[in-house]
């Protein structure tokens, strides 16, 4: 099984400056893609961040390598890969419309076209719920890979846990604990974590044996 790095793996960012050079070339630019790497880049490594920064990124990345087949237009969801958490801060609620809104703003500056662009950002703002509607590929492929570190050995998720209660070190412990067993008991009501069929085949019993056993040690 496909596991994620630890958040405080620290990734290369030279290769991840490659990897989207490639991916806007090949959805479309028409404007050099560095300075706009550069920029999402530092965004992704801002000092509030704990979990969600450039590992979190490249584990992203890495895990639509592996579904990427799946997807009807993988150079879309790995673009909005790049955007779902561009901003980001960790008391405030409407993120994903924030990154998606960034995307909308930067993409056809780029060069990308608009039915690309206006996909990116639905990609992006489908990271609210994770839950794409049947047959939504694109979808189904960027919501397992965001998900996908659930799946990670036991060191691993608590890594992840670890990382999560950091980024809201402002909230008091009861009140941590009572929103993140929210949290995963919504998770563990859903008929099924992931979409994919790798992500179903491979992530999903891990993912809910991590999410159980955070749960009950949070109760």
């Amino acid at each position: 099984m496909d596991t994620p790095a630890t958040p405080d793996t620290a990734p290369d960012t030279a290769r991840l400056r490659d990897r989207w050079h490639a991916t806007a070339t090949a959805a479309g630019a028409t404007r050099d893609p560095a300075p706009y790497a550069d920029r999402l880049l530092t965004a992704w490594a801002e000092p509030q961040r704990r979990y969600h920064t450039t590992a979190h990124l490249a584990d992203v990345l890495a895990r639509i390598g592996v579904l990427g087949d799946h997807a009807a237009d993988p150079a879309a969801v790995e673009l909005a890969a790049w955007f779902h958490d561009a901003v980001y801060r960790p008391d405030r609620s409407e993120n994903e419309e924030r990154s998606a809104a960034l995307a909308e703003r930067a993409l056809p500056e780029l060069g990308v076209g608009a039915a690309r662009t206006a996909e990116v950002a639905r990609l992006v703002r489908l990271t609210v719920t994770h839950d794409p509607a049947p047959g939504d590929t694109n979808g189904e492929v960027l919501c397992d890979a965001d998900l996908g570190v659930l799946a990670g050995e036991p060191d691993a998720y608590a890594a992840y846990a670890a990382a999560v209660r950091a980024e809201y070190g402002f909230v008091p412990d009861d009140a941590f604990r009572t929103g993140r067993a929210a949290v995963l008991r919504q998770l563990l009501a859903l008929p099924r974590l992931f979409r994919t069929p790798y992500g179903a085949a491979h992530w999903e019993a891990p993912a809910r044996r991590n999410l159980e056993a955070e749960l009950t040690a949070l109760t």
